[in-house]
């Protein structure tokens, strides 16, 4: 029996700089934005998006403009929702297989929308990353060269810290220092898989 554990938050949190401590702990880690990146890759869901948003997010070749799709797909929670509701089901589709055919008793799922997609239904635990605005703000224009303006739009477009303290068995807060946030996170590891006889 596989023991997953879900770990999602805030975009700019910092979520993604736990992978290595998760794999120290003999976690398969499924990066579900990769997993998203290759699935709008295929045909039917390049369709899909193209029904829901227009040709216009496709690139003179045919393949997908990722950063016209983002920019429509953000600009207000309708938007975002749609584009939830049309890769979602291909996305955690892809998870599920992954899950089956990993080799490791414990697989980390980094999923963004561990919640909206239903792919929380897989997991044993759930873990929650959050940090507070101005935080988020700089980490994302410095990450993926974002204006302010930008920035500001994709946080506008997720979810708050209330949602995740509501839905997540476990936050962590990542505001300041990387080194406490992943010592933090080692320890709550630790605490989660010592007390789970499914995680060994």
């Amino acid at each position: 029996m596989k023991f997953v554990l879900g770990l999602t938050g805030q975009t700019g949190a910092g979520k993604s700089s736990l992978h290595n401590v998760a794999e120290k702990h003999g976690f398969f880690v499924i990066n579900c934005d990769e997993v998203a990146h290759c699935v709008t890759e295929k045909p039917e869901v390049l369709s899909a998006l193209c029904r829901a948003f227009s040709n216009d997010i496709l690139n003179s070749n045919g393949t997908l403009n990722r950063s016209s799709l983002a920019a429509v797909a953000f600009e207000s929670e309708e938007k975002t929702a749609l584009l939830n509701r049309t890769v979602l089901p291909f996305i955690t589709a892809e998870i599920s297989d992954l899950i089956e055919k990993s080799e490791k008793s414990r697989v980390l799922l980094d999923a963004p929308t561990l919640f909206e997609s239903g792919a929380d239904s897989f997991c044993n635990t759930t873990v929650g990353v959050i940090a507070n605005r101005k935080v988020r703000k700089k980490r994302i224009i410095e990450r993926d060269g974002l204006t302010a303006a930008k920035a500001e739009q994709r946080i506008n477009a997720g979810k708050s810290d209330e949602f995740f303290k509501d839905k997540c068995d476990y936050v962590i807060t990542n505001n300041g220092e990387k080194n406490e946030f992943i010592n933090n996170f080692d320890n709550l590891l630790k605490n989660i898989l010592g007390g789970n006889c499914n995680a060994r």
